[in-house]
């Protein structure tokens, strides 16, 4: 079995990184399954015992091996709490690769998974499809996928999962392919519009360049700079993932720019890690190593190199969610804080286990809608309890998922990005309403 992907290149750095797990069990009350359920095969100590043992010692991929690895929402949770460095969220692609490479996944379950994430990747096909889900009242946002469909993305028969709310007319939005900087350049970046982001939530691309203008930055938009792979990679479809990157870093290596810079915190994790994920590749290693040390999430950017005093008041109760791929993976947590803690009149409020996974998880809401209900609900509960009136955010995925909890509540709490509210307290000729 450790020879069979990829040469054995991946299964070996599996035994390799699980080296450092001395199975002291600090893993286990950060990661959210296990919080959950209680079970040791939902935690990062047992699947790492689980995947050597099949990397390692040959044991055989049964039900129980797929449910304890498909489980895991890839939070990276327990990198934070570990005092030996384990890469966990590494050892865990790999062998979400290992298991979609290996034929051992229902053939209908890998194929619809594979559709869905090559229709995410392509924005106009995308925006389409979700045009079609609003025709259909059982796809409406919050209510339950139809049963044929759900079943082979789940591989169960009886899964029913929640569809996050959709936007009222999905569109592709488009950014100008250089927008200039205000007052004088400091800095050329390019930014990334996010394929999700793209389609959802183009009114928080808009706010990001504006805020990035203002900070004196000219603001560089490859229209045909597409996919960073990260859905890919983060599913389990490795070798696809990497043909996405590669093609990635040819696209922007055409452009001059001093950072790439990411508002939505799954992408901008993938993107920090293009030089190990290309290490092994001689034609693309170097150049990936020199782009993942220019990638920067936009609030920690902005947070560095300084923003204009905002002046118009913002009087609201506002509380802030911690994005998974932001504060673990990417390790930003005090940026976003700092930026609107800048804000005239805002008050901001802790929110209880703000660094906790909502359930979104990139498409795990939809292969695994009993665990994401779960999250959700926590989420969402902890949000309630603060009062506060919006919460503020930095990853997209995290965003349609909690509006669709907090809608089904009926809770009047608006689901906001960090950009969109900065952006709100500047009166000048960039602002929307000028």
């Amino acid at each position: 079995v450790a020879g069979t992907l990829g040469g054995g290149v991946l299964t070996n750095r599996i035994l390799e990184l699980a080296k450092r797990c001395i199975r002291c069990g600090f893993c286990l009350e950060a990661c959210p399954t296990y919080r959950i359920t209680g079970a040791e095969t939902a935690s990062p100590r047992g699947r790492i015992r689980i995947m050597t043992s099949v990397v390692g010692e040959g044991q055989p991929v049964t039900d129980d091996v797929l449910h304890s690895l498909d489980l895991c929402l890839g939070c990276r949770a327990c990198e934070t709490a570990c005092p030996s460095g384990v890469r966990y969220g590494t050892m865990v692609e790999a062998f979400k690769a290992y298991l979609e490479r290996s034929g051992v996944r229902k053939q209908t379950q890998h194929v619809s998974k594979e559709a869905l994430i090559g229709l995410m990747r392509d924005p106009n096909a995308f925006a389409a499809s979700l045009r079609l889900a609003r025709v259909s009242p059982r796809l409406l946002g919050g209510e339950a996928m139809p049963p044929p469909l759900s079943a082979m993305l789940t591989g169960k028969a009886k899964a029913l999962p929640i569809m996050p709310h959709l936007p009222s007319r999905p569109s592709v939005g488009s950014l100008p392919p250089l927008s200039v900087a205000v007052g004088g350049r400091r800095y050329t970046v390019c930014l990334l519009e996010g394929c999700v982001m793209r389609v959802l939530y183009d009114r928080v691309n808009r706010a990001t360049v504006r805020m990035l203008q203002r900070a004196g930055c000219d603001v560089v938009c490859p229209p045909q700079l597409g996919c960073c792979g990260a859905l890919d990679l983060h599913a389990g479809f490795h070798e696809r993932g990497l043909e996405v990157a590669r093609r990635f870093v040819a696209t922007l290596g055409e452009h001059e720019y001093d950072y790439l810079i990411s508002n939505s915190a799954g992408c901008g994790s993938t993107l920090r890690e293009y030089g190990e994920l290309l290490q092994d590749d001689p034609v693309w290693s170097a150049r990936a190593r020199d782009l993942a040390a220019k990638v920067r999430d936009v609030s920690e950017f902005l947070a560095e190199i300084g923003i204009p005093k905002p002046t118009k008041p913002f009087p609201k109760v506002v509380t802030y969610h911690d994005a998974c791929h932001l504060a673990h993976a990417q390790g930003v947590r005090e940026a976003p804080r700092s930026l609107l803690n800048m804000v005239p009149g805002i008050q901001m409020v802790p929110l209880s286990e703000s660094d906790m996974c909502c359930g979104s998880a990139g498409i795990y809401n939809m292969t695994q809608p009993e665990m994401a209900r779960k999250l959700l609900d926590r989420k969402v509960g902890n949000i309630l309890h603060t009062k506060a009136e919006i919460v503020a955010m930095g990853n997209p995925g995290c965003m349609a998922w909690i509006d669709t909890g907090l809608r089904e509540r009926g809770a009047a709490v608006e689901v906001l990005h960090v950009m969109e509210i900065l952006d709100a307290c500047f009166e000048d000729p960039l602002s929307p309403t000028q």
